[in-house]
């Protein structure tokens, strides 16, 4: 089956990138039927983090399963966790066509989709079908046109915090106007503040995560870490995409506008990972993300501070396979550097 699931992939990256995102999600269910459930993950992979056990620190980013349509499909390829979104409230179409571009030759994409999803509602039906035993992230954002875009987040996290493991607030998005102000201390105070107060009356167990832009200043990664401790939450995802365009980029569209992703974006959100955890210590979980597309690089993840990790650009270009080998490789890391486990690893690069 893994040969198949090869074939199918290499298939799919001769449509255009959307045509193949879409033909993808309606191909999993039947990929779903024939597969069998991944192996158990070597105990040595295990991480203890927000009350929950992943069996191993490496999921699928959001993006891929916008409105939850084929999470517990996923699940089955052998990740620790799935993130499903972003949702919002409303169902929204996102930007203009064309607005995905793959950057071949870099092994990147660039993104300018807009939150384009089927709205809470639509999601939480299917959420509450498919009900099971894994981990599940939710992640939220606001509606483009939202007045109150506190209030987006707050109706977000009221509709799917019941099937959570934990909520994810997506305010780093740069392809929704506006929505990356969010991000200044003052303003992520105030959503922060909203979202504990909606948690203490409707989900006080769900864990919340704040995901960040890896085009924030010092100062500002300062506010981040301020408001995060302050408004109690429990962790920060580091990175969602960049508007930075690296000079090392060959690819043909590698100027269009929207959030970078994949291997370009890796060197900056590990930098950022780790300043991230010199602010804030142990006080708070982190989430590795970023051009994850080896063991080596979840590896370095998890050494700048990160206890859990996600990829999802290396898996458009490599396919499900990659899963199994960045886990080989994650653990022949570790025996290489005498650790016992992913736990005695996380921020053992930052001083």
């Amino acid at each position: 089956m893994p040969d198949v699931l090869t074939l199918a992939t290499r298939a799919l990256r001769l449509l255009p990138p959307e045509v193949a995102h879409s033909a993808s999600l309606g191909l999993a269910p039947i990929a779903g039927r024939l597969m069998r459930r991944a192996r158990s993950d070597d105990p040595r992979l295990c991480v203890g983090a927000l009350g929950l056990n992943f069996s191993n620190p490496l999921g699928l980013a959001p993006g891929y399963d916008k409105d939850a349509r084929v999470f517990h499909v996923m699940t089955r390829l052998g990740f620790g966790f799935v993130e499903v979104g972003t949702l919002t409230p409303l169902a929204q179409k996102g930007n203009p066509r064309p607005r995905i571009f793959r950057l071949t030759r870099d092994r990147a994409v660039i993104n300018r989709l807009g939150f384009n999803n089927s709205g809470i509602e639509r999601a939480a039906a299917r959420l509450e079908r498919h009900r099971g035993n894994a981990i599940i992230g939710i992640n939220i954002g606001a509606n483009r046109d939202s007045i109150d875009r506190v209030a987006d987040y707050v109706r977000g996290f009221e509709r799917l915090a019941g099937y959570a493991s934990y909520v994810a607030i997506n305010v780093s998005s740069p392809n929704t106007p506006g929505l990356r102000d969010l991000q200044k201390r003052n303003e992520l105070l105030r959503l922060l503040g909203a979202l504990a107060a909606a948690r203490a009356s409707k989900a006080p167990s769900v864990p919340l995560f704040v995901k960040i832009s890896p085009d924030l200043s010092a100062p500002e990664l300062d506010g981040v870490a301020d408001a995060v401790l302050d408004s109690g939450i429990e962790g920060v995802i580091v990175s969602n995409t960049t508007t930075a365009r690296p000079a090392s980029l060959s690819s043909g569209h590698a100027r269009e506008s929207g959030g970078l992703s994949g291997i370009p974006l890796f060197r900056a959100s590990t930098n950022m990972l780790k300043e991230m955890r010199r602010r804030l210590g142990s006080r708070a979980v982190l989430v590795g993300v970023g051009g994850i597309a080896s063991g080596s690089d979840a590896y370095a993840k998890i050494r700048a501070g990160a206890s859990l990790v996600q990829l999802y650009t290396a898996l458009s270009y490599e396919g499900p396979g990659l899963i199994a080998r960045i886990k080989a490789e994650l653990l022949a890391c570790l025996e290489r550097d005498g650790f016992a486990n992913v736990q005695d690893a996380i921020g053992s690069d930052v001083t």
